[in-house]
């Protein structure tokens, strides 16, 4: 998707994203967001907290708390011995 939308510099050099853009992207309050400079270009890249992600997408798979546990304990006894 590639758009142009303009936004105003406001006091403090905060920047308000337009909520179409919240929207398309996907964005929520504390996500984190990764900023570079190319040239005079601001670029952003807003990851997602793993915890709000895992909310968010359409899940996948199941387990219960009983294979997870044993699951880990299978892949700590691979990794560390027992």
């Amino acid at each position: 998707m590639n758009q142009v939308i303009m936004a105003k510099v406001g006091k403090k050099g905060a920047i308000y994203l337009p909520k179409r853009v919240i929207k398309s992207l996907n964005i929520s309050e504390g996500d984190t967001v990764f900023m570079r400079i190319e040239g005079n270009k601001l670029v952003l890249e807003f990851v997602p907290d793993p915890l709000s992600l895992a909310l968010r997408v359409r899940k996948w798979a199941k387990t219960s708390v009983e294979e997870f546990e044993r699951e880990s304990e299978e892949e700590q006894n691979e990794l560390y011995g027992s």
